[in-house]
């Protein structure tokens, strides 16, 4: 049993001050009670907040980061692709765990305390099996493990180059999968992470263009019988040739193609989601599926911006991602999210909530609540029976000076940024200790390493 006494805290009952956290073995919180002056436990100032859920992340990516600037006239999406093929060809286990793990800790410097990681990397250069088939899988578990964030594990089913099904392509032969292949990953993974209480497994159909419907629902007919409440991820909709691709294959979008085939439920998070008709998103939102959004990746890929105040406008829940780890920062994407909507509409705060209240909050607490949903964890919120991922925000940085209660949000996510995040615990153990990483030299020195010799 673990206590820690927070000076301030936004809890599930809001702002509460010298708030008593007791904590079990499992890294759960087992009581929370505030006002408690005078209580005999470790005093932690500052502001503490709920730690956010990362729902998208392909690590591997944080090496590809910034290399994709140069280029004369309109550059697309494609070209992009295939410099990151081109890095993937080249990485070995060894290599991608030191890779994740520094995204892992960056991740967590800046206020994420879980992450989603959507994994498409299972066979070696050539395409074949590892002798353990789940290596890259397991390494991911051990980078997580290395950094010391929550995992939720989405494997990645990928069998096909485009719609029709067409052939996969040069630098895709890492990601292809049969059922058999597939289900064989799965369940080592499953058997992986029973025992953990910092890790979950899902399921993440790559996209349509990747998986063919008979291949869909014979996969996740076998992951439903595993879990039935694994988490479900898929790409959808993210760029416009998606769609008219799409439209030229079968006469339906992206998204209407998904409703039609499939029974999609509150299980389901479509990633991106850029490019839906009204009626779409109305028949989307009505299935209480999510929406994982990730406003810098998409914003540096030019793929398009995400409407979301007709989103929330139909009780749409969302969440954020940092996908490509152009920029790892909740903040970075709450602010992006908004200011694209500003910038669209011509107006201010766009997303603020009826009541009128701080914007920072709303963004803030919707991404907390879908991101929990999305993970399929019990995390996102500081009440009795989640896991203590705690965020600590330093109230002497000159970003947050004079702020209280929700003034500081939105000070936050609008001007301070990851500089303001001082302190870090996941499941009650702190990772970070004033802005710096408990295993910081270690992490970067291995990726360093990997690197030099990937990029060199």
């Amino acid at each position: 049993m673990k206590e820690l006494l927070f000076s301030k805290m936004l809890t599930d009952k809001g702002w509460s001050r010298n708030v008593l956290v007791e904590i079990d073995s499992q890294g759960m919180i087992r009581r929370i009670d505030a006002d408690m002056n005078g209580a005999q436990a470790q005093t932690i100032g500052g502001v503490a907040i709920p730690g956010v859920p990362n729902a998208h992340s392909h690590a591997h990516q944080r090496l590809l980061a910034g290399l994709a600037e140069t280029g004369a006239g309109r550059d697309s999406f494609l070209r992009w692709r295939e410099l990151m093929y081109r890095i993937v060809e080249r990485i070995d286990p060894d290599r991608f765990q030191a890779v994740a793990a520094l995204a892992y800790m960056e991740m967590l410097k800046s206020g994420y305390t879980s992450v989603a990681e959507f994994h498409y990397l299972h066979h070696d250069a050539g395409g074949s099996p590892y002798a353990e088939p789940a290596e890259m899988g397991l390494r991911c578990i051990a980078a997580a493990e290395d950094a010391g964030i929550a995992l939720t594990l989405l494997p990645s089913l990928y069998a096909y180059g485009g719609f029709g099904p067409a052939p996969t392509g040069v630098g895709q032969a890492r990601f292809v999968c049969d059922s058999g292949g597939y289900m064989e990953i799965y369940s080592a993974l499953a058997k992986a992470v029973e025992e953990r209480t910092e890790v979950r497994l899902g399921f993440a159909p790559h996209s349509l263009r990747a998986v063919d419907e008979p291949l869909l629902y014979e996969v996740l007919a076998g992951v439903r019988q595993a879990d039935p409440d694994a988490p479900v991820h898929m790409h959808v909709a993210e760029q416009r040739s998606e769609v008219d691709d799409c439209l030229a294959w079968c006469g339906a979008s992206p998204v209407q193609r998904l409703l039609d085939s499939v029974a999609v439920d509150a299980h389901w998070n479509l990633v991106h989601a850029t490019h839906m008709s009204d009626s779409e998103r109305s028949a989307l939102a009505a299935t209480q599926a999510s929406v994982v959004l990730c406003p810098t990746t998409e914003a540096n890929l030019g793929d398009g911006a995400f409407p979301a105040r007709k989103w929330l406008d139909l009780e749409g829940r969302f969440s954020i991602g940092s996908d490509s780890q152009i920029t790892i920062s909740p903040t970075d994407e709450l602010r992006l999210l908004e200011y694209a909507q500003r910038l669209a509409s011509e107006s201010r705060n766009v997303l603020a909530d009826e009541s009128g209240g701080s914007l920072g909050r709303a963004l803030l607490e919707g991404a907390l609540k879908g991101g929990a949903s999305a993970l399929g964890q019990r995390c996102g919120v500081l009440e009795e029976g989640a896991r203590a991922d705690i965020v600590v925000l330093d109230s002497e940085q000159p970003a947050l000076i004079a702020r209280d209660g929700d003034e500081v949000l939105d000070s936050w996510i609008f001007a301070g940024g990851a500089a303001c995040v001082r302190d870090v615990f996941v499941g009650g153990r702190q990772v970070v200790s004033g802005g710096t990483h408990v295993n910081e030299p270690e992490i970067v020195s291995r990726y360093r390493e990997a690197a030099r010799a990937l990029l060199q």
